[in-house]
């Protein structure tokens, strides 16, 4: 119970990636705060229960305290309240943020292979207003708390998006940009012992992308033949890992300012996935490899050969 008395709150955790971080910080013993919008009937909802609330509900269960609010992230006025709340209610206590919440998997989906000048411009808003422009708000008002307690964690949720094309113009556009709100937040909070970070999971198996992307037996969809990304991803559980190890590392300041992988995370750390396997890493040359067209020679490149981060950066035009 690495955690125990501290307080986190995770955005966007009804379902995916941000259930997944919830639960692990609940098992590590924190107070876990949970957002989404008003109850909607989730994929696997009891009678009478939210997603939200069933997340809270197994924090709970897993030995953290589980809270859910209901908060329209669209709404600022709904977030600025939300953190009002918080600060009131815990004597300015808040010692984790993970941004997470996002809208844009569904039209994501459904605009696949679609070029941007095809594609009705408003797909930006739904892309970004939560992915984005929440993410700034909700990092301005946790930062208020977190510096008058000189200390604190601020995780944002993105992706490799933001250096290498991926699925449309605003989601990259979108990733790049939350990676810099990471990045220049950490320069400004350095001196307050407030770490600021951008994780990247890999393709996660999270419910939508199950229903969204084809699995191995199905045909994907045009434009996207990465099945088998998500088939062979990781859980939604295993970034959670990595946010409880970042959250429990007194030497976390090291990393602030710093985007940073799962996988990579996993090794330097010591946790494995709730299955007991270690998923691929972005930085894999075999895993690059496969997804970008050359399957057959990926077969040949064990896992542990990798490119450097400054590689990575370096071939994307970002050094």
């Amino acid at each position: 119970m690495s955690l125990a008395g501290q307080l986190a709150i995770v955005t966007g955790a009804s379902r995916g990636i941000g259930r997944g971080i919830a639960l692990q910080l609940g098992e590590a013993g924190a107070t876990v705060y949970i957002t989404g919008r008003k109850p909607e009937e989730s994929l696997n909802s009891k009678v009478g229960l939210s997603g939200l609330e069933q997340t809270a509900e197994e924090i709970t269960k897993r030995g953290g305290k589980g809270i859910a609010r209901f908060v329209d992230h669209q709404n600022m006025d709904e977030v600025k309240n939300f953190f009002e709340v918080i600060k009131k209610e815990h004597n300015g206590q808040l010692d984790i943020l993970v941004n997470n919440a996002y809208q844009g998997v569904t039209a994501i989906s459904e605009n696949i292979g679609k070029p941007f000048y095809e594609t009705d411009p408003y797909i930006w808003d739904t892309i970004n207003n939560v992915g984005l422009r929440n993410h700034y708000f909700c990092t301005v008002y946790a930062s208020r708390i977190m510096v008058a307690r000189n200390k604190g964690l601020i995780v944002n949720v993105s992706s490799g998006g933001g250096i290498r094309y991926i699925f449309n113009v605003a989601y990259g556009v979108g990733k790049q940009a939350l990676d810099r709100l990471s990045v220049d937040s950490s320069i400004e909070l350095a001196s307050k012992n407030v770490c600021v970070v951008s994780i990247w999971p890999g393709a996660a198996k999270t419910e939508l992308s199950s229903q969204s992307f084809p699995d191995e037996n199905g045909k994907p969809k045009e434009g996207l033949d990465k099945s088998m990304m998500f088939v062979n991803g990781e859980s939604v559980e295993y970034p959670g890992k990595a946010v409880v190890a970042l959250a429990s590392d007194p030497k976390r300041m090291n990393k602030t300012g710093r985007i940073l992988i799962t996988e990579d995370l996993g090794r330097e750390y010591g946790f494995v996935d709730i299955d007991g396997k270690t998923p691929p890493n972005l930085r894999s040359v075999g895993f690059i490899l496969h997804h970008v067209g050359f399957p057959t020679i990926a077969k040949f490149i064990p896992n542990w050969v990798r490119l450097p981060g400054w590689a990575i950066w370096a071939g994307n035009g970002h050094l």
